[in-house]
């Protein structure tokens, strides 16, 4: 591994960021109608061909830099809606209707796609070049006694290495969400370890909690403070889950946090849930949703609001304590990537 050497900030759009996968969009907002989504400082289109993959291309036509997602697809091709050139699935001008039929195309007209597409646990994901980070997954999604389900996307100022490193804190718990579930949080943070693999990470600890979600609890089965066992995983840049298992009521609640930085201010929140302890109940999973959303909530009242939107990479610049080893080994794998870059 690489290690960072010297002062950066890590901004939501530092050409590092490039050589990763990123949070597009999730799969169901991908259709055959063309849609744009900012990542990064530029636009994307996106839209289904016929079989139904994904196709990607930066929402400029090469023509007069129009926006192809006003444009319509015919077939497998995109049409762009100012001078109608047509585009094939790769991004090749396979028609200029001024220059007639027959005619010879120009061998620039060509859309410009990401280095890499990929699709998982219902979320689109790109890299715009190369990526040095490994594709992210989530192991619930792949298993069918868990119930998923999605949070609307919150769009907020902000920034992606603050949120993702908001996400992994365990210290915050019983001050900023006092409101939501940090008021059975003790202070103390417990030790726990941290295991690093590549551009990621693992940290898992147990803690005793309050589990009033339990229905054990009001029937008199099993206590209100129960046992769990709390499991983060991390892949760079911006893709987090955090397994929950309770341990004495049994089952699991998988949170998915992922970001998408929109440019140097702006970052699309989406969030999911995959729960196999709600005994397929659509009414429990909605209240779950409810409930972090005011969790996010809480946290946004203060990350919308810092005064800087970066990250220091320089684990000098702040001052650290046991309790954060997961948020400086964030600052770790970042300042890993960044180096491997430049």
């Amino acid at each position: 591994m690489i290690f960072y050497i010297g002062p950066v900030n890590l901004t939501n759009t530092d050409p590092s960021l490039r050589r990763a996968w990123h949070t597009l969009c999730r799969s169901e907002e991908v259709t055959a109608t063309p849609r744009a989504f900012d990542l990064l400082g530029q636009r994307w289109v996106a839209y289904r061909t016929s079989a139904g993959a994904p196709l990607v291309f930066l929402d400029r036509c090469p023509h007069r830099f129009a926006p192809l997602s006003m444009g319509q697809c015919e077939g497998d091709a995109l049409r762009c809606v100012y001078h109608g050139w047509v585009f094939d699935e790769d991004g090749r001008c396979v028609e200029i209707p001024a220059l007639g039929d027959g005619a010879t195309l120009p061998s620039r007209a060509q859309l410009s796609a990401p280095a890499g597409i990929y699709e998982s646990h219902s979320m689109l994901f790109i890299a715009p070049e190369e990526p040095l980070t490994p594709r992210p997954r989530i192991t619930a999604a792949e298993d069918e006694s868990f119930l998923r389900g999605d949070l609307d996307v919150i769009e907020t100022r902000a920034s992606a290495a603050l949120l993702a490193d908001n996400f992994l804190d365990m210290a915050h718990f019983p001050f900023i969400h006092a409101g939501t579930f940090g008021a059975d949080e003790a202070r103390e943070v417990p030790h726990y370890s941290v295991t690093r693999d590549g551009y990621g990470f693992e940290a898992t600890y147990e803690h005793d909690f309050a589990h009033r979600e339990d229905p054990g609890v009001a029937a008199g089965i099993r206590p209100l403070v129960q046992r769990r066992r709390l499991t983060y995983r991390y892949v760079a840049p911006f893709h987090l889950e955090l397994a929950i298992d309770f341990l004495d009521a049994g089952g699991t609640n998988v949170i998915g946090f992922f970001l998408t930085p929109i440019d140097d201010e702006r970052v699309r929140i989406y969030s999911s849930l995959w729960r196999n302890d709600l005994e397929g109940s659509v009414e429990r999973m909605r209240e779950a949703i409810d409930f972090e959303v005011a969790v996010i909530e809480e946290d946004l009242a203060l990350q919308s609001r810092m005064e800087v939107l970066s990250m220091p990479l320089d684990i000098t610049t702040e001052v650290h304590t046991r309790a954060d080893k997961t948020t400086v080994e964030l600052r770790r794998v970042l300042a890993d990537l960044v180096a491997a870059v430049n």
